[in-house]
């Protein structure tokens, strides 16, 4: 796609984002999309295909809207479990204030079609937790601890996001991330991985940090490894 047919496609989406914004899903017709932006509704149709197409877009956008965000908001560290706290906390700031975005990006998902920003958002939660992990701080392995975290975190926002502002119990949300948080980690350990469940996992996540290159077995020796290591996590 050349530099003008970008920069025409963008203008297109911001446009739609704002009546997004103003209006919700509903108002984001590609009959009222292409009046705001003055375009035709060809020009459109070529753009993004039909009304489903040019949502798919606007999820996407605002994926790039959150992980920018996250980015700039979510200074990591050196305690991971702390940084799990604030990425919550970060989290559904954002869909409580970009509520028709959020409902948009994560309650009309499709399996197997998330855009790449929302794949990084995602990467930076299992980074968090790898740090975790190696700190000594999870109770499960890294991908059960993600889903966990990102389901209720998920919940939690979307859940908020129906109330009326004026009812939104925000401490639940606070007492929920408490909760789940503490689930799948512990209390920093007496010294770096001095219990049995810690160093496993931490190796656990040493082996998926270094990938199957880096490790001095076979891919079978390697699985059953892992599974050893899981039992003694527990």
């Amino acid at each position: 796609m050349d530099e003008g047919r970008h920069a025409a496609r963008r203008q297109v989406l911001q446009v739609a984002a704002t009546l997004l914004e103003e209006g919700g899903s509903e108002a984001v017709s590609t009959r009222a999309v292409a009046g705001a932006a003055g375009v035709t509704a060809p020009t459109l149709y070529r753009m993004f295909g039909d009304k489903d197409g040019l949502l798919a877009e606007l999820a996407a956008y605002g994926f790039e809207m959150y992980l920018a965000e996250k980015q700039e908001t979510l200074r990591l560290s050196d305690d991971p479990v702390a940084d799990l706290h604030r990425g919550w906390d970060l989290h559904v700031d954002f869909g409580l204030r970009h509520p028709a975005f959020y409902v948009l990006m994560y309650g009309t998902a499709r399996p197997g079609q998330r855009p790449p920003a929302a794949d990084e958002a995602h990467a930076l939660l299992v980074r968090v937790l790898g740090r975790a992990a190696d700190a000594g701080r999870l109770r499960v392995p890294v991908d059960e601890a993600t889903r966990v975290i990102h389901a209720a975190t998920t919940g939690a926002a979307l859940a908020l996001i129906s109330e009326a502002a004026p009812e939104r119990g925000l401490a639940a949300s606070a007492r929920l991330r408490d909760a789940v948080i503490a689930s799948v980690t512990t209390g920093p350990p007496a010294s770096f991985g001095s219990d049995l469940a810690s160093r496993a996992l931490a190796l656990d996540a040493a082996l998926d940090a270094e990938g199957a290159a880096g490790v001095p077995l076979s891919g079978t020796e390697t699985a059953l490894l892992r599974d050893w290591l899981r039992r003694l996590a527990g």
